[in-house]
């Protein structure tokens, strides 16, 4: 089904984006808009807080589908 080589790139790419991922953990509290985005849910009661980063989801979403894209061949 995969030659070594498909599974070799893929692994690369794999690793590629799980890096990326971890460095926009890493700096997530540096990057002002995310989870502030208008349509991100929040509800905020005496000792409750629900928080749905909805918008946030969609760009991000959006971003690695995109990334996909343009390295799928």
């Amino acid at each position: 089904m995969f030659g070594l080589g498909a599974l070799g790139k893929l692994l690369i790419l794999l690793g590629v984006f799980i890096i990326l991922m971890g460095l926009l953990l890493m700096m997530g509290d540096k990057i002002p808009w995310i989870g502030k985005l208008p349509g991100d849910i929040v509800i905020k009661k005496e000792k409750f807080t629900f928080y749905f980063p909805l918008a946030t989801s969609i760009l991000i979403s959006l971003l690695i589908t995109l990334f996909f894209a343009l390295f799928r061949k």
